[in-house]
Formats: structure tokens, C-alpha cells, sequence
């Protein structure tokens, strides 16, 4: 009698899982608005990264070190991780509405005292407002876009919700070194087109298709962000690729025009721009081309290119070369662009929506981190060193740790599994 009981409550269960499965996708919003959810990630990353040409004119106008341009460069990545200690958590438990709004407000702060400062201390604050801002956007924001995407399309979701951030991050340098050789207020402009690229992220985020969490989770609003028991291998081999990843393009964000004025003679601010866009150009291009291989594939190959990326890099201050340069910048992108696409798609088949936000952050942390790290070591490394022996030290180190991330996916085979 109690099999047959078990029997009929599981059949129960399983077709109330089904009936909400087919309502779902009954309810999914039109694919446009998937491409606009993702809008709002886009448009704070423009502004993630808008400031990298211009570094130059600060560092005449005020007077500042490498070494202390890569401490102003580390300042956005403390406010992203301390953004990400509670973002993904709030929003996963009001919803990513009441995490996104603020976090335009304040990416608006930011656009605001960028335009107005004179002081290394406000770009300081100016980088922090930025870093949180992003923190939240790589949480709730990219979570957001599995959420109006639906269970059907979660695989265009993680590549949406990636190409939006690689896309706004390139966007962001281009506008500003066209911007600021082109128009008056070279500093100023970029941060006014900037702002009212936010504000159409926060009408598109009013009027999103979102519902807010039904179940209240347990536990600290504020931690170090996880992934459910039984997750932790997907988020290891996430981050072993995508960090080192990160941190190559993170220094050619900090550094790279450092390198192209100082060492390579290169002064224009359209040059650094398009360098960096063209880098996360290529970290867009690079996922669309590989979403249909495997993800071990995928990984492989993002560990693949920053290990090229670095080797290119010490060619390039070695022999003076733009040339290897752009190249090293290229397979950077490319190396992030496939490190976050196999970690994001590896957390979005295997987390559950109440907790897809906080997995996002952790994938983050982890990201960031070192890419916090190793190019504020490497900025004071050239001061004390060299810019040459500076990036040859930090290209080394980064190479092995792509080359440990790649062989970590190539010895694991169960946990990078796609589905049939």
C-alpha cells in the first residue's frame, strides 16, 4: 500500500513539474527583451572602463606614478568584491530590480565626479561607485537575463548576458579616446554620452520582465558568495580559466597605455581605446564563434589563449613592438571571452534560480581577485624595475597560472559535461 502511495506522489510531483515547466515557456518573454535585459550590464561596463585612455591626462594634470595608477585601477575592483559580498544575495532574495536600480544611481555618481575631478583621491571614489556598481550588474544584471530568458534559452542567456559585458567593456575606452581627441573637455564628455546610456538602462530595468523571489532564503545577508553543496567543482574549473583570463586584460586596461606612450611611443588616446576595444571585440566575436562546442572545449581553449596572450606580451616589450602588443591584447580578450562563457554556462545549467545571482558573484570574486592583484604588483614592478621587466615578471606569472587552469579542465571530465 505505501508503494503504491510513493508511486502516485511521485507521479504527482513529477507532473506538477512539468505543468510548470510548459508554463514557463507558455509565459517566456519574446527574444527581444532577452537582448534587453542585457542592456543595463552593457551599459554599466561602458562606464567600467571608459576612464582608461584618459589616465594619461590625469597623470599630467595631477601627477601620479604607474604604481599609483594601478592602486587607482585596484580601488574598482575592492568596490566590485565588496559589491559582490552582498549584491548576489539581495538580489536573489528581493529580486534583481531592488539591486539594480541603485546601482545605476550610483554608476551615475560615478560619471559625475569622473567629470569633475582634480584629485587622485576622486578618481579613488569615483573607481570605487564604479566597482560596486559593476558588482552588481555581473550578479543581478547577467542573472536577470536567465531570468526573462526562461528555462528554454539558458544557454543564450549566458551568452548574452557574457557578450554584454565583454562588449560594454571595449565600448567603454573606444568613446572616450575618440571623444577626448575629437571633442572640447576631453575628460568630461565621454562620462556626459555615459550617462545617458545609464539612464536607458534604468528605463529598460523599470519596465523589465521579472517577477520577484517567492520563497525568502536563510542565512547571512552579507558573505563570501557560494554555489549550492554539490556545485563546487563547476565554480573551481569557472574561475581556474576565467581569472587569469581577466586579470591579462585587466592589465592591458591599466598598463597598456603606459606601455604604448612610454615604450612604444605610441601617445594617441584613439589608439589606447581601440586597443582595448578591439580586445574585448575579439572577447565578443570569440563566443559567439564557440557556442556550440563543448564546454571542456571551450575552457580548454580560453587557458589556451592567455597563455598565448602572455608569451606575446613579453615579445612585445622586448622588441618594442605595437604590433605584438594589439596581438597579446587580442588573445586576452579572446582567453576572458571563453573563460566566462564555459564558467557562466556551466553555472547556469547546473544552478537553480534562487541562487543563480550569488553564483555569478562568486564566479567574480574569484575573477577578480587576482586580477586586483597581480596588475597593481605589476605597475609597481615597472616603477621599480622597469616596464620592461615589470610586464616580463607579470607575464610569467600569469602564464602559469592560464597553463594550471587549463590542465585543472583537462584532467576533469565528469563535472564539464554538456547536456544531451
Amino acid at each position: 500500500m505505501s508503494e503504491t502511495r510513493t508511486a502516485c506522489e511521485t507521479a504527482v510531483e513529477g507532473q506538477r513539474r512539468a505543468d510548470a515547466t510548459r508554463t514557463a515557456v507558455r509565459s517566456a518573454a519574446p527574444l527581444w527583451w532577452v537582448w534587453l535585459a542585457a542592456w543595463p550590464v552593457t551599459a554599466v561596463f561602458v562606464l567600467s572602463n571608459a576612464a582608461t585612455p584618459l589616465y594619461v591626462l590625469w597623470q599630467r594634470d595631477i601627477g601620479f606614478s604607474k604604481g599609483t595608477l594601478t592602486v587607482v585601477f585596484a580601488f574598482y575592483v575592492f568596490g566590485l568584491i565588496g559589491s559582490l559580498l552582498v549584491s548576489g544575495v539581495v538580489s536573489d532574495r528581493l529580486g534583481r530590480k531592488p539591486v539594480l536600480l541603485p546601482a545605476l544611481a550610483l554608476a551615475l555618481a560615478a560619471c559625475l565626479i569622473f567629470a569633475t575631478a582634480t584629485s587622485v583621491a576622486a578618481l579613488i571614489v569615483a573607481r570605487l561607485f564604479t566597482g560596486i556598481a559593476v558588482g552588481a550588474v555581473v550578479s543581478a544584471g547577467m542573472a536577470a537575463v536567465t531570468d526573462v530568458a526562461g528555462p528554454e534559452r539558458k544557454r543564450i542567456a549566458a551568452l548574452l548576458a557574457s557578450c554584454a559585458m565583454v562588449f560594454g567593456a571595449g565600448l567603454g575606452p573606444l568613446l572616450a579616446g575618440v571623444l577626448s581627441e575629437t571633442a572640447p573637455a576631453p575628460t568630461v564628455t565621454v562620462f556626459v554620452v555615459e550617462a545617458v546610456l545609464l539612464v536607458t538602462a534604468a528605463l529598460a530595468v523599470l519596465r523589465m520582465p521579472v517577477r520577484r523571489p517567492e520563497a525568502g532564503a536563510k542565512g547571512s545577508w552579507i558573505r563570501v558568495p557560494g554555489v549550492p553543496h554539490g556545485n563546487g567543482r563547476q565554480i573551481t574549473l569557472g574561475i581556474a580559466v576565467f581569472a587569469p583570463g581577466i586579470t591579462a586584460t585587466s592589465f592591458v586596461l591599466s598598463l597598456g597605455p603606459s606601455l604604448l606612450s612610454g615604450l612604444l611611443g605610441a601617445t594617441s588616446r584613439i589608439v589606447a581605446g581601440a586597443m582595448a576595444f578591439v580586445m574585448f571585440l575579439a572577447a565578443t566575436g570569440v563566443q559567439f564563434a564557440v557556442q556550440r562546442l563543448k564546454r571542456r572545449t571551450i575552457l580548454t581553449a580560453g587557458a589556451v589563449s592567455t597563455t598565448l596572450s602572455m608569451l606575446t606580451l613579453i615579445a612585445a616589450v622586448h622588441t618594442s613592438s605595437v604590433t605584438a602588443l594589439v596581438v597579446s591584447a587580442l588573445l586576452a580578450g579572446a582567453g576572458q571571452g571563453m573563460g566566462q562563457l564555459g564558467g557562466l554556462s556551466l553555472l547556469n545549467s547546473s544552478i537553480p534560480p534562487q541562487r543563480l545571482a550569488e553564483a555569478n558573484a562568486a564566479l567574480n570574486v574569484g575573477g577578480y581577485i587576482p586580477a586586483g592583484i597581480l596588475p597593481v604588483s605589476a605597475g609597481y614592478l615597472s616603477d621599480a624595475l622597469g616596464l620592461t621587466n615589470g610586464a616580463t615578471i607579470f607575464g610569467t606569472a600569469l602564464m602559469a597560472l592560464a597553463v594550471i587552469g587549463g590542465l585543472t579542465v583537462r584532467a576533469t571530465r565528469h563535472h564539464v559535461t554538456d547536456p544531451a
